[in-house]
């Protein structure tokens, strides 16, 4: 194999191969399908130029003119590539884009015409194209896209951060340097001096430029050590096939060679595009990724700012609520003179409507400490049994003005429990007065006893009530959480069981609750660890 074929093909197949990764690392970004219109322009610029000189003088003119018409939307595409990178989308307008194109193609048509080069001459054996009358026109066109597009290039170079000055100082360095030597040996010197010595090694003066722009854009978009690492593999097995395809000794060593080399260069191709779709999916999850941590950081926020405000409004709402309890109490009790009746009986319906309030309001602000962790505990030793039953005999009213039977056991043996009494209590009233609530008739028991190892106390609330549907039961201490039934015929926040589950975890215990169905009442227990006497 000549050294001029050697040439041509190690510079042109590293050309389109280049061209290939960069288009598989984004197919859909306009900047990489520009890449890759250029590297292809160039492959066939390369093979023209090799045949160009490398055929019989009657063939010579029309490879000469295919060099032209090949360089023309290399120079002009070039143009666009470097106008918009490193965009994704075209960013130039579809107006002005037509125009060039529309140039591009009627430079290309004047290329393979006569009136650009008219014919050859041979002179001491060497071939020499004549210019034709459009030659300055076909020079102008390509000189013009070189020359705007290395001043764009020069000028985003300068506008250009920090960071992303590397790309851009290598893709005009390598840019300059390719265009700076075809210039002077495959324009110059064949238009002014008539010579072409240089012409064949055009292919290599181009591999600066494609190295240093392909770089830069996948620089730009994605640089992952995987995918270097599987463009290198790939690279140097093409490489290296190619190389035994130029030394091949026969012309069945050549062809058997060559089918080796096309198997391994398709095997390269998507050996890097399944690894770079790997990578892209990869970038994307941790993109996703990002985006799920910004709009986790805007819901916690917003969580923050609901707080305060429930914790704002709660607040506003106490205070007038205490006073409207205390006047309607003193009302009730007589306290400012005899009282009909009727009066007594809406007193107590607005001290009653106060105390939901105010237990509401007390739930939002126990809420919003829970959240924010807040919450303050002040732990003593207490005897539990007697807790209990303070608390069953405070609501035990309740239970009579609904004439339920109202029953309580102790079999705690005066055990005692390390626990926050307020907070405690709290609990206790919560699920006997939830108890009361959601029984129409019947009954409401309330016992507690230690376990059978001795070591916990646990607290039952039991009822025969309305029961709790099964379905309802795995999210029944949640915020916000109660029954349809519920709902309608009891009013409610769905916060208390909640807040009971927060307290009772930090007294190290456990709530939980258990039923047998709709209408077959049900069961709550609090169990917690005793302490010595």
């Amino acid at each position: 194999m000549s050294p001029d074929l050697a040439y041509t093909l190690i510079a042109a197949l590293s050309l389109f191969f280049i061209g290939i990764v960069v288009y598989f690392h984004d197919r859909k970004s306009a900047s990489n399908i520009l890449f890759f219109l250029i590297s292809l322009a160039t492959l066939f610029w390369a093979l023209a130029n090799y045949w160009s000189l490398n055929v019989e003088s009657q063939e010579v003119l029309f490879w000469i003119r295919m060099v032209l018409f090949f360089a023309v939307p290399h120079s002009i595409l070039l143009f666009l590539f470097i106008y918009n990178f490193p965009q994704k989308n075209f960013v130039i307008k579809k107006l002005i884009l037509v125009m060039i194109l529309a140039v591009m193609a009627l430079t290309m048509a004047a290329a393979v015409s006569p009136w650009v080069f008219s014919e050859i001459e041979i002179n001491q054996g060497r071939v020499i194209p004549i210019p034709g009358p459009l030659m300055s026109f076909l020079a102008i066109v390509i000189m013009s896209s070189l020359m705007a597009g290395g001043i764009l290039m020069v000028k985003k170079y300068r506008e250009a951060k920090e960071n992303d000055k590397v790309r851009w100082r290598l893709m005009l360095v390598g840019v300059f340097l390719s265009y700076f030597l075809l210039i002077i040996t495959n324009f110059l010197d064949v238009i002014v001096l008539r010579g072409t010595y240089f012409v064949i090694f055009g292919p290599l003066f181009m591999l600066p430029a494609i190295f240093g722009m392909g770089y830069a854009v996948m620089r730009h978009q994605l640089l992952n050590v995987r995918a270097i690492a599987a463009e290198i593999f790939a690279f140097v097995i093409i490489a290296v096939s190619l190389f035994e395809v130029l030394i091949a000794a026969s012309a069945e060593e050549l062809l058997v060679r060559i089918l080796f080399f096309s198997l391994f260069f398709i095997f390269g191709v998507f050996l890097i595009r399944s690894v770079l779709k790997e990578v892209m999916q990869r970038e994307k999850l941790e993109v996703l990724t990002s985006e799920l941590e910004e709009a986790n950081k805007k819901l916690q926020a917003l969580d923050k700012l609901k707080s305060e405000f429930l914790s704002f409004a709660s607040h506003q709402v106490k205070s007038p609520m205490i006073v409207v309890k205390g006047f309607a109490s003193l009302i009730y009790d007589g306290s400012y003179g005899p009282a009909s009746e009727k009066i007594k009986e809406t007193a107590k319906k607005i001290k009653d409507s106060a105390d939901r309030m105010i237990s509401l309001v007390n739930n939002l602000l126990d809420l919003r400490k829970i959240e924010e962790g807040k919450m303050d505990y002040h732990f003593e030793k207490i005897e539990v049994g007697k807790l209990v039953s303070d608390v069953t005999g405070e609501l035990k009213s309740l239970a009579e003005n609904k004439s339920l039977i109202l029953t309580f056991k102790d079999e705690s043996r005066v055990a005692k429990a390390l626990i926050d009494a307020e907070k405690f209590r709290q609990v206790i009233q919560n699920l006997v007065d939830n108890a009361i609530k959601y029984t129409k008739d019947g009954w409401v028991k309330i016992g507690v006893r230690l376990d059978d190892e001795q070591k916990n106390l646990i607290i039952s609330v039991s009822d025969s009530g309305m029961g709790i549907p099964g379905k309802l039961l795995p999210f029944l201490f949640e915020q916000f959480n109660r029954g349809e039934d519920a709902k309608k015929s009891i009013q409610g926040t769905g916060l208390g069981l909640y807040i009971a589950k927060q307290i009772v975890s930090a007294h190290h215990g456990k709530i939980w609750a258990e039923s047998e169905g709709e209408g077959k009442g049900s069961v709550f227990y609090v169990k917690i660890p005793t302490v010595t006497q």
